[in-house]
């Protein structure tokens, strides 16, 4: 039974999805759980209450699914802390994919899919995609855009739509640039932690030094780290651990 956990956005989603022996995936059983609580707080607790509903424990687990991002910098290190914690305490596969990829596996099919998350205010992220069935394939690179840089690309490209956790906050300003209402929809939201599995590529066996490598992807630096009144922490540069592909 594979584990996937996104926390990407304010709200977590798990899903609990059992890969059969011909590669086959079946989502047992799902949970989101968001604000007012923290997901510090709540990780622990959901994740024992997932496993119960379905009679299932920790030691049911067979492997870890985790959203990388991009998204809330907060998020991503408290549910990629958590997959860790726990895949090193039970010697699990551990593995992590795009949290824009899982969220477009809610859009149209065969429309390129511009799906968005909230960087900070007028600041978006946005990955190129299109859904092929149950895959999602990436059609570039996942970037930083303002509003109207993201209503200019779209402007390029006529059959594309919006989509994802931005896309309710967004969707009126990127209509007052100029992007027809109907082009903006309300799906992927919060990326679905069943998709997550679906879309990430399920390691066979634990592998320490790659879970100790696994990073979030960062496709820009924190608020922190920019802030011209704090001096840089020891280390490699914030820019040295972006994500450039």
């Amino acid at each position: 039974m594979w584990l996937g956990l996104d926390t990407s956005t304010l709200t977590a989603s798990l899903a609990l999805v059992e890969r059969h022996a011909d590669g086959r995936l079946e989502t047992v059983g799902t949970r989101e759980a968001g604000p007012p609580a923290r997901q510090s707080e709540l990780l622990p607790g959901i994740i024992h209450e997932l496993l119960r509903q379905h009679g299932l424990d920790l030691k049911s687990l067979t492997g870890i699914a985790v959203g990388l991002g991009p998204g809330s910098f907060t998020g991503l290190r408290i549910g990629l802390s958590a997959a860790k914690g726990l895949a090193y305490a039970l010697r699990l596969p551990l593995c992590g994919t795009s949290s824009l990829a899982a969220a477009a596996a809610a859009g149209p099919e065969g429309r390129p899919l511009y799906v968005t998350a909230v960087a900070r205010v007028d600041d978006l992220y946005a990955g190129r995609f299109v859904r092929e069935g149950a895959a999602v394939r990436a059609l570039g690179p996942e970037e930083a855009l303002s509003p109207a840089e993201l209503a200019g690309r779209l402007a390029e490209d006529p059959d594309a739509v919006v989509m994802g956790p931005a896309a309710r906050e967004y969707g009126p300003k990127l209509a007052a640039l100029g992007l027809e209402a109907a082009r903006v929809l309300l799906v992927g939201e919060v990326p679905a932690a069943s998709a997550l599995v679906a879309q990430a590529r399920l390691p066979e066996a634990y592998d320490a030094q790659g879970l100790f490598g696994l990073e979030p992807h960062y496709i820009r630096s924190s608020g922190a780290e920019m802030n011209p009144k704090f001096p840089p922490l020891p280390g490699p540069a914030p820019a040295a651990r972006l994500k450039e592909d």
